[in-house]
């Protein structure tokens, strides 16, 4: 049996070492696009949607997200079709997060898949993990909302601004607050 790198070992939810020198430069490959599309100017939207196809997994058909954004690696990103993400996106990707079709994302929304030990050595030592974000189709994320590892969101749930959602919401409800909690359900 071969012993598994940093890479792989974070692409399969596993603990690792997040300073690793590959996992490192993958990180400065996506720092140097980033850069490049939050400086690339407004009038050019080819230009925008060429470096978001470089930077991200996958990007649907009249998809715009406005910069400045921020991402840990990029490729762990896919986004649907006709969404929309308002001025400074956080979306900590060191695990997938799948963005469906038709979602509206307010200004300054976090998607965070960073997990960190509780016990200080393994946290000293640089260890994390990470959990998927799921945001389904049809979803809105008020500003300011801060969606935690491993949560899904399901289909034309609506997030309010400022919320924090530390687990899963299910279709077709409104949810505010810090925990988010349900407070309508939709027709």
């Amino acid at each position: 049996m071969t012993e598994r790198t940093m890479r792989e070992l974070m692409e399969a939810g596993e603990p690792y070492i997040a300073d690793d020198p590959e996992l490192t430069e993958l990180h400065l490959c996506a720092m140097a696009i980033m850069e490049a599309y939050n400086r690339s100017p407004a009038h050019d939207p080819d230009a925008r949607h060429r470096l978001l196809t470089e930077l991200l997994g996958g990007i649907g058909e009249d998809t715009a997200l406005r910069p400045p954004l921020y991402v840990d690696y990029g490729r762990n990103i896919t986004v649907g079709a006709r969404s929309f993400a308002n001025f400074g996106l956080v979306a900590l990707d060191v695990a997938p997060i799948r963005i469906g079709d038709d979602v509206q994302i307010g200004p300054n929304v976090q998607l965070l898949t960073p997990t960190h030990p509780v016990e200080p050595q393994p946290r000293r030592e640089k260890w994390e993990a990470a959990e998927p974000i799921v945001i389904e189709d049809n979803v809105w994320l008020g500003g300011g909302a801060i969606v935690l590892p491993g949560v899904t969101i399901g289909a034309n749930t609506v997030v309010g601004a400022g919320a924090v959602v530390p687990r899963d919401l299910p279709p077709n409800v409104v949810a505010v607050g810090n925990p988010a909690r349900i407070v309508r359900h939709l027709g």
